[in-house]
């Protein structure tokens, strides 16, 4: 790869949910280990991420209720679609999440899977759940929003 050439990135998915529960405070990118038949699969975009959270042990970060469906031409090969996968971050970004998760109550959840290059990257958001009335405040601000733009419209074509 030369100076100034672009990686390109693909999406595999997104985390549509995640917004509507938690504001994002902060996003990171980290790689993710996974077998053969699992790339695959992810390449024919059989892949959940609307239950998933990651979680910290012994320096390291996982992922955990990610669901990536099973390869139908991998047999033998193919993993448990829900099982564990590590995260690959550097060590002072973990622990930095670490700290924050542990003493402020935040939650570390995947935003979204995408392709860069030919590596499968992974977006995490360090996220705080939001509360019951702020999930009506954004509702009532979107319909606000939407109803703007409606108008908008038809002023244009008056």
């Amino acid at each position: 790869m030369t100076v100034g050439e672009k990686i390109s990135t693909k999406t595999i998915t997104l985390n549509r949910q995640v917004h509507h529960e938690y504001f994002v405070e902060e996003t990171f990118e980290a790689g993710i280990e996974l077998c053969g038949t699992e790339v695959k699969s992810l390449r024919q975009g059989t892949v959940n991420l609307k239950d998933s959270w990651c979680e910290i042990q012994d320096g390291e970060i996982f992922i955990r209720g990610m669901h990536i469906s099973p390869y139908e031409k991998g047999n033998i090969f193919n993993r448990d679609p829900l099982r564990v996968r590590r995260l690959l971050m550097h060590k002072n970004e973990i622990l930095r999440l670490f700290g924050r998760v542990k003493q402020q109550g935040y939650a570390i959840i995947p935003l979204s899977l995408y392709f860069k290059g030919s590596r499968v990257k992974v977006s995490v958001g360090l996220c705080k759940g939001k509360k019951l009335y702020d999930k009506r405040q954004d509702d009532a601000k979107r319909d606000a929003e939407r109803e703007i733009e409606k108008i908008m419209k038809e002023k244009r074509y008056d």
